[in-house]
């Protein structure tokens, strides 16, 4: 009779450049760990490294979303079950130190017991694209803001003639009027050189405009394709929506229910209670960004849903205050993107 492999669990601390794995067994005896490459041919060494040891049950993996999110794709992909593991916190390095080998052991114990059951954030197909093109977007949007904020600071202390000619224009009007300009070839001049400066930023701003322009034009046609139904719900535009689609992830599956994705979005109610004080507050974890994106869905419906308006009304002749009303409805709001997001997929997978 052929003799049954044993099962192991696997833990991972991920780095750049390197990983360190451990391998423990079900009565959590550590039985090895060693490092590896942090590409494909270390990938390849490590899960082989893994089922030497016996069945693999689940491999814990530290920082699913950054440096270990290759090795998790790629074990996802080999039919290894990945559990998403947290550091270990303050309390637990000061008992037992830190080194890579001490991570990967606790990330292994933390998949064994229970402790993390989080399964990882799927980073493929369309939604990957959505993901992708956010951070350029955002990236884009950030640099706007830093080169016309540039711009305006020039013009503090450009010459009068130079400043008395720009003043009182709005920011496209100030960018188009310093695109215009003609510095002429004599730098030592203070206005030459401070024309010269103006014109080389509201270039920059230009660019970084169009590049805004084509990144919206593409998530625009990947979110009608992919989510229509998160569209269409009222004070979801399309940055909101893409954001909610990323932190759902490619696999929403992987959230147990509604209650799991408003966690998720830090929209979750905690008791806030002290003696006669009976309250509830979010709790201030999950991803902050969807928590924003939840946030200025909900100032949009207070402003312009007239259901929102009249349970806002409602709320506040009951004596809540704004901000617990607020809390109120990015609760309630996440109910319905969760919903959205899960017919969107479904009709994704159907087709």
């Amino acid at each position: 009779m052929a003799k049954t492999k044993r099962a192991v669990i696997g833990g991972v601390d991920t780095h750049g450049l390197t990983h360190h794995a451990a391998v423990i067994d079900e009565q959590g005896r550590l039985l090895d760990d060693a490092q590896f490459t942090a590409d494909t041919a270390g990938y390849r060494q490590l899960a082989a490294w893994l089922r030497r040891h016996g069945d693999v049950l689940k491999v814990g993996v530290e920082g699913t979303g950054s440096y270990g999110a290759g090795l998790a794709t790629f074990l996802l992909e080999q039919g290894v079950t990945v559990l998403e593991v947290d550091r270990p916190d303050r309390r637990t390095r000061r008992r037992r130190g830190k080194s890579d080998a001490i991570d990967a052991e606790a990330a292994a114990r933390a998949a064994l017991s229970g402790t993390a059951t989080a399964l990882p954030r799927g980073r493929h197909g369309v939604i990957e694209s959505i993901r992708a093109l956010r951070i350029a977007r955002s990236g884009a949007v950030k640099a706007r803001t830093a080169a016309i904020n540039s711009l305006k600071s020039l013009l503090v202390t450009a010459p009068a003639a130079l400043r008395e000619s720009l003043a009182g224009k709005g920011s496209s009007a100030l960018v188009a009027a310093c695109a215009r300009l003609r510095a002429g070839d004599d730098l030592s001049d203070a206005t030459t050189g401070v024309k010269a400066a103006l014109v080389a930023v509201a270039r920059r701003v230009t660019q970084l405009d169009a590049e805004i322009a084509a990144s919206d034009a593409r998530l625009g046609q990947l979110l009608a394709a992919a989510a229509p139904t998160t569209m269409a719900l009222k004070g979801i535009g399309p940055d909101h929506a893409g954001q909610l689609l990323a932190t759902a992830g490619a696999n929403p599956e992987r959230l147990r229910g509604e209650a799991a994705f408003a966690h998720l979005c830090g929209v979750a109610p905690i008791p806030a209670s002290s003696g006669k004080t009976n309250r509830h507050r979010l709790h201030r974890g999950g991803d902050r960004d969807a928590n924003r994106a939840l946030h200025l869905a909900v100032v949009v419906r207070m402003r312009y849903c007239q259901r929102t308006r009249a349970y806002v009304t409602r709320r506040t002749t009951d004596g809540l205050a704004k901000p617990d009303i607020m809390r109120c409805l990015k609760r309630y709001l996440a109910r319905e993107v969760y919903h959205a997001i899960k017919a969107d997929f479904e009709a994704l997978h159907r087709a």
